[in-house]
């Protein structure tokens, strides 16, 4: 699956997020075979867990897939750059390949505000590809949060 295609698959996820009020982020994670195993959006509102970030809920669900908490060869498509969180948690699973959308200056932790996936004292090595469909990302995000201001 190519990085637009599997974007848009994440794009789509982010749109179950509307229905509870949550950020509108969506996840996939793409074996080594480019295969979608596992999806997530954020559900922090839904699940009143600070922790249910999409990211961490598509780690979790691949995680079960698998049967094992290492995710090598994996690609983690996700539509906003992660949080420190979130970055964290990529490495940790071993994630082998990261690929977002929007960039998060406030927050973000693969290159904004941080990049703890690519410090070169980091243990785990990530490979990055940032900004596919940035402007479908970021247009999703803008249009929430300028509902939220009405």
């Amino acid at each position: 699956m190519k990085d637009n295609e599997s974007m848009r698959a994440a794009l789509a996820v982010a749109q179950e997020a509307l229905r509870t009020g949550d950020v509108p982020v969506g996840a996939v994670i793409l074996n080594s075979n480019g295969k979608v195993i596992a999806q997530g959006c954020n559900q922090k509102e839904d699940l009143n867990d600070p922790t249910a970030h999409a990211e961490i809920v598509a780690i979790r669900a691949a995680a079960q897939s698998l049967e094992s908490w290492r995710l090598d060869g994996c690609t983690l498509v996700v539509t906003l750059e992660p949080c420190a969180m979130c970055a964290g948690a990529i490495a940790q699973s071993r994630i082998s390949t990261l690929v977002f959308g929007a960039w998060d200056e406030k927050a973000g932790a693969v290159g904004s505000m941080w990049d703890l996936l690519r410090d070169p004292r980091s243990l785990f090595k990530v490979e990055v590809r940032a900004g596919v469909m940035a402007e479908e990302s970021s247009l999703l995000l803008q249009e929430f949060f300028q509902n939220q201001r009405r």
